[in-house]
């Protein structure tokens, strides 16, 4: 039989917490995030650098609800909130005076999701 959802009780947790903020403040970027979440592993996004460094906004977070991969280089700051991040990848944004965060980090930090950009 297979399992209905994630099976890790992170992602459970981190899937509930972000239903419930986006019902709770209408904000329909952290539903789409936990239904991506609940996808298979297989399913979420691999969003490496090069992609990242194109899409990412000026004085917005990018969320990533899959993880961040290191090809590329990033070449200005930027703020990232991902579900698993590479070293490697973590280390060239930080390198670039970028900050790298978990989900539920920015969940606390921006309930409303008005500063969130959503990449999948």
């Amino acid at each position: 039989m297979q399992a209905a959802g994630p099976e890790r009780p992170y992602t459970q947790k981190l899937v509930a917490q972000l239903e419930k903020t986006g019902r709770k403040n209408k904000a329909a970027i952290w539903i789409a995030a936990a239904r991506r979440l609940k996808s298979a592993a297989r399913r979420r996004p691999e969003v490496n650098l090069t992609k990242l460094n194109k899409l990412a906004v000026d004085g917005k977070i990018t969320l990533i609800p899959g993880k961040l991969l290191s090809l590329g280089h990033v070449d200005k700051a930027i703020t990232v909130a991902a579900f698993a991040v590479s070293k490697p990848a973590r280390a060239k944004v930080e390198k670039a005076g970028g900050k790298v965060m978990k989900i539920d980090e920015l969940l606390a930090k921006d309930p409303k999701g008005s500063k969130v950009t959503l990449v999948v």
